[in-house]
Order: structure tokens, then C-alpha cells, then sequence
């Protein structure tokens, strides 16, 4: 799932919370309801499953729509267990059918949509219609790359898709595929063109969760701001670019807080709402925060429960030694820190006629990064330099690969400049290289990277022209296949190689994952061969040969593999770290009591200051009273 490069942390910005003399409370009473506190960095891109391909809209959806299977909350390694379906697939024996029951008695969230109001039951049919929504292009799905050429029948409904949707004209729902069928109310059926072992992960991501046909129909083009889930929470409230809120669904299944996990988890209290029903929480409200400043300041008064660490907080909250200050250990602030199945990475449109054509050329870039420079001042020291597409932890890492063009020397760099036909980042024509980078944001910590990235090009002679994009229009700008050079993330959907490696699959050129639009027919070819096998030494052989292709094409700068760094109050309960995007938010607690007590102890009204403003403004009064006084009456 596609992530923004920014600060390792908050982004965000906030108005004034109130005068710093008086109460500086953000929030209007709660009365009596369990409310969790978080920020978004800003507004999703929309809340239509088949369009959430980034982590932040991802993250929102995932609270209020289900899918056919979720992982364990607990357990680890990861993994599945039924959400909608009522039990794992039973696959055959060639692997070529998956049959799935889903769960009796779900119904979706009360909406106007719905004859009197009221949720009907979820149905097998309701999938069908999902995944047939996820591969019609007339929706803009950013997850069809997940099912293509997997699903008999799908590709030509997809392929006729994009037809009508270029002609303006809409599909036929009501046509049958012949490899996705519902066998009766509560059965589904996947008939696969070749075996494909990640259908259970696929099924998994909120790309595929339940949609009802009548929200789609009734909302119309603004279904995207309107969802109709079966989840644990409904939207309240989305005011943009000021907040949004979820409440409880009221309808929601009878889902249960888990009673196992893994070795530490009791002792950490993640058991103590064992059995508890689900969500625990009655709202959760999410300030819209464009700047990390004014979020650092809520969450250290008591205004937000959690906070990543920006890298101009960092040493007020970490030790050098990597530990809590004292400062945050006696307000009993926890810090988490796990590593992130992510990468980083600067991709090169591969059709664009100057660095798509001109391999040598990016290597030069390549050699010209500074990674380390970046892991220092931008990320604190929280990650690792990037050598392949794989992350650590991951199956077919390699922890000993040294990337030839990953390490920093710039005389290379200026050679491989030369040889690529711009000596000193002149062309043949007499004219400087120009390339043009897009960010996807205007914090603060996109911009210096993207300072950090034209200082670097600059030193082989390379000028960079920044161009500066919302994160919806940078989205918009890789799918068209409109940008030069940019910088983006990939975090883990499913706990597969395969996740990374599709992000170069030919056939998977935007508007799929592969934004980079990198396509080499050897790659392709063992990535086809690799996808369906288990993991093993042959399986291993395979990703070491797909990586040197990658490696010696540089279709991608690999920059960092980041490790999270996180900060809760005490207050909160049931919270652990996944490394997946996913309806978590159903599991956490808080202590309604402990919070505000400690925020009134942390945020005691400072009357004397609130005095002296008022003695000002008196006297201020006074005086241009006399000066009125004191003023002529009369005309010329």
C-alpha cells in the first residue's frame, strides 16, 4: 500500500486551541462517552474501498467496512482468521478453487439507502459485486492489480471496463464471470486461472470488503464520501480539512476481544478485556493536523493519545541512548518501537524519454544519494539503508547485498554522468539537465527532502525543478503516468515477497502499483514463476536473480527501511503494533477518568498571565480615552 515520504512522524496542522491563560481544551464534552483522540495528517483521499490505495485513507476504511477475513489482532507471526466468512477457504486440490461460506446474520450499517433506513443482511453476492466494482475502471480502483489475471472471466470484464469507461458508458452488473459466482446466499466461489496462494491476503485488504450495491446506486458519484460498511465504526462526522469522526456501529456483529496471542502479552495487559465485546471505544475523533508542530503540543498536553516522533522532537522525547527522556517517563508516556515491513524509494518513470531511456543515467543518480546523509538528519537514525525492494523480516531479504549503485561516491556518480551523454549534467544539445521531482505534500519535511534530493543532484551538475502536490493530486499524477521523478513508500499489505515484487511486474504499470512503470521481460518471467511457489531454497534462487535485474536496471533509487518509533499516554489500553493496515481501532480502550485528570494537572489555567493580558487591555483603555478627550471637535 502506497505511504508518503515525509518526516518519520506526525505531520499536521491545528488552529490555536484557546488562550494559553484559560482552559485549552480542543475538544467539546464527551458527556460520558469513551472517545479516542488521534490526527491525520490530512483528509483522505475518499472513502470508497476500491479507491483506498494509501495507508491514510486505507486506515480510515478499514474502521468502517469488513472483509471476508481479518488477521488476529495478537498473534504472531500473522496471522488469518475469518471476518465476514464464516470459515478459511476450502481450496481443492489443485489449487484452482476456493469455496467460502459467509457469515449468517451480518448486516450492514443503518443508512438512508436502504428501504426504510434499516441494514439488510450481507449476502454472497454482495462479494460478487465488490471485486466485479474493484475491476471496472469506471471507478478509478487503485487495488485491480490484486486480482488481475487471477480470476477466470475477470480479466475480459476488466479489459471491457476500461472501453466503457473511456466512452462514458457503464457496466453490466448483472453479467455473469465465470470464474466468481455466489452458489447460493451464503456461498462463494473462486474458479483461478493458476494457482494463487495470496487469494486469502487478497481477501484480507479493504479493496474487497462488502459494498452494498444500493449505497453505490443512491449516493452516486458522492458514494466516496458516504460509506455503508458492516464494521465496527460509521462516520459521524467529516468536516475537511478541519476533522473526522467515527462513531460505534450500532448494528455491528458480535465481535469479541481476543483471548490468545503470543509469549509478553499478558504481562503487558492485553488480556484484561479478554471477551470484552467489540469496539470497546464509542467514538474516535480525528483532528485534521497539516503541521507536526501544533500536534506535538496536543499530544503533550493530553489532547491525542498517541504520536509518531517528527525529527525536530526527536531528542525532546529519545534519549541518545534511544530511550524515553525523563520528561515523557514521568507523565508515563510508553515508547514502542518495531521495525516496518516498508520501503522507501525515489522511482524513475520508465516511459518518460529522458530517465526511462537511459539507464546509466540513473545509475548516476543513484550513486549521487545520500542515503546515510538522510538517515541521520531526517530520520534520527530509525532505519536502514535500502539495497533491494525487500525489507527485513521479510522472505528473500538479503542482509548481505551491497547495491553497487546504492553507495554513495560521488566521482562515480560524475563518471557514470559522463558515460550516460551529460559530462558535468550537460547534454549533448549544450544545455544543463533539468528534472523535475514531485512531492506529495507541502509539510515542512517533504520540502527539505526534496532540498536534500536537488542538493545531491546538484553536486553531479544536475539542476531539479520541485513541484508540489497534495497528496490526492500526487496520487492522480502516478496513475496518469504524468510524473518524471518522485519519491514514495510501500507498506506491507500481505506477509508474502510477492507484495514487493509486484511493485515492478510489467503488467502491473500504473494505474496498478508498478508506478514506476518498470517492465523487463526476464523480471516478469520469474516473477510469474516465484508467485505461486512456497518458500524454499528454489523459491529463494529465483528473488536473488529478480533483485539483480532490479539492482542493475535502477528503475528505482532504493533510499531506507524505516523502524517506527511510537508514544502513547497511559491512558491507553490494548494497544499493540501491527505492521498492517487494518480495523484495529475496534480493540483499543482508554481510561476516561485518568485522562482528564491528567490533563487538568498538565494544563492548569495560569490566571496570573490571564491578569496581566487583562491589566493591559485596561490600561490600553484608559489611554485612548484620554487621547479622545483630549482630541479637536471642530472641523478645518
Amino acid at each position: 500500500m502506497l505511504c508518503k515520504v515525509l518526516a518519520l512522524g506526525l505531520g499536521g496542522s491545528v488552529l490555536a486551541v484557546g488562550p494559553a491563560g484559560c482552559s485549552n481544551d480542543p475538544y467539546p464534552p464527551a458527556e460520558g462517552k469513551k472517545v479516542l483522540y488521534a490526527a491525520l495528517g490530512e483528509d483522505p483521499h475518499g472513502l470508497d474501498p476500491v479507491q483506498a490505495g494509501d495507508t491514510l485513507s486505507g486506515g480510515i476504511v478499514a474502521q468502517i467496512y469488513d472483509s471476508l477475513y481479518e488477521y488476529h489482532y495478537l498473534k504472531r507471526p500473522y496471522e488469518l482468521k475469518p471476518c465476514l466468512a464464516a470459515s478459511m477457504p476450502q481450496v481443492s486440490d489443485d489449487g484452482l478453487t476456493y469455496t467460502i461460506p459467509v457469515k449468517q446474520g451480518v448486516r450492514f450499517q443503518d443508512d438512508p439507502c436502504f428501504a426504510g433506513g434499516t441494514g439488510r443482511e450481507v449476502t454472497a453476492e454482495d462479494f460478487v459485486y465488490s471485486i466485479k466494482r474493484l475491476m471496472d475502471m469506471g471507478n478509478e480502483p487503485r487495488g485491480s492489480w490484486l486480482l488481475k489475471g487471477k480470476v477466470v472471466g475477470l480479466d475480459a470484464w476488466y479489459d471491457e471496463s476500461v472501453e466503457r469507461a473511456a466512452a462514458g458508458r457503464k457496466m453490466d452488473y448483472g453479467r455473469p464471470i465465470e470464474g466468481l459466482n455466489a452458489l447460493d446466499r451464503y456461498t462463494l466461489q473462486f474458479k483461478l486461472t493458476e494457482p494463487f496462494q495470496q487469494l486469502k491476503y487478497a481477501l484480507e485488504m479493504s479493496y474487497t470488503a462488502a459494498v452494498p450495491r444500493e449505497a453505490v446506486e443512491y449516493y452516486g458519484e458522492d458514494f466516496v464520501n458516504h460509506p455503508v460498511g458492516t464494521g465496527p465504526f460509521r462516520l459521524k462526522e467529516w468536516r475537511k480539512r478541519w476533522k473526522l469522526i467515527l462513531e460505534r456501529n450500532p448494528t455491528y456483529r458480535d465481535d469479541r476481544y481476543p483471548s490468545e496471542g503470543e509469549p509478553g502479552d499478558a504481562e503487558a495487559g492485553l488480556f484484561e478485556a479478554a471477551g470484552m465485546r467489540l469496539p470497546i471505544v464509542d467514538e474516535v475523533h480525528n483532528t485534521i493536523i497539516g503541521e507536526a508542530q501544533p500536534a506535538w503540543i496536543l499530544f503533550k498536553q493530553g489532547y491525542l493519545e498517541g504520536s509518531g516522533i517528527s525529527k525536530d522532537h526527536f531528542e525532546e522525547a529519545i534519549t541518545p541512548e534511544k530511550e524515553l527522556t525523563q520528561e515523557f517517563m514521568r507523565k508515563g508516556v510508553s515508547l514502542t518501537k518495531f521495525p516496518e515491513m516498508v520501503v522507501y524509494y525515489v522511482a524513475f518513470n520508465m516511459e518518460d524519454p529522458v530517465v526511462g531511456a537511459n539507464k546509466a543515467l540513473r545509475q548516476a543518480m543513484s550513486l549521487a544519494y545520500d542515503t546515510e546523509w538522510r538517515i541521520e538528519h531526517f530520520a534520527n537514525g530509525r532505519a536502514i539503508s535500502a539495497q533491494g525492494p525487500i525489507p527485513p523480516g521479510m522472505f528473500g531479504y538479503a542482509p548481505d547485498l551491497r547495491n553497487p549503485y546504492k553507495q554513495y561516491d560521488v566521482e562515480r556518480a560524475r563518471q557514470r554522468l559522463a558515460e550516460a551523454g551529460y559530462p558535468g549534467g550537460v547534454g549533448p544539445d549544450g544545455k544543463r539537465l533539468e528534472i523535475t521531482y514531485d512531492i506529495g505534500s507541502a509539510e515542512p519535511a517533504a520540502r527539505q527532502s526534496a532540498l536534500a534530493f536537488a542538493r545531491d543532484m546538484g553536486e553531479i551538475g544536475i539542476q531539479v525543478k520541485v513541484v508540489t502536490n497534495t497528496w490526492a493530486e500526487f496520487l492522480k499524477k502516478t496513475i496518469d503516468r504524468r510524473l518524471q521523478v518522485f519519491s514514495v513508500g510501500w507498506i506491507l499489505d500481505y506477509p508474502d515477497p510477492e507484495n514487493f515484487l509486484q511493485l515492478l511486474y510489467g503488467p502491473n504499470k500504473a494505474p496498478g502499483p508498478n508506478r514506476s512503470n518498470y517492465d523487463n521481460p526476464e523480471f516478469n518471467r520469474l516473477f510469474e514463476q516465484m508467485k505461486a511457489m512456497e518458500d524454499g531454497p528454489e523459491r529463494l534462487a529465483i528473488i536473488k536473480r529478480m533483485v539483480d535485474i532490479v539492482v542493475e536496471d535502477a528503475p528505482w533509487i532504493p533510499s531506507i527501511h524505516t523502524v517506527s518509533y511510537i508514544l502513547r499516554h497511559r491512558w491507553v489500553g490494548n494497544a499493540k503494533a501491527h505492521a498492517m493496515t487494518g480495523g484495529y481501532l475496534k480493540y483499543r480502550d482508554v481510561d476516561v477518568e485518568l485522562r482528564q485528570r491528567l490533563r487538568r494537572e498538565w494544563n492548569r489555567p495560569n490566571y496570573w498571565s490571564l491578569t496581566a493580558i487583562l491589566g493591559v487591555l485596561l490600561a490600553m483603555a484608559m489611554i485612548l480615552a484620554v487621547f479622545r478627550r483630549a482630541a479637536p471637535t471642530g472641523g478645518p
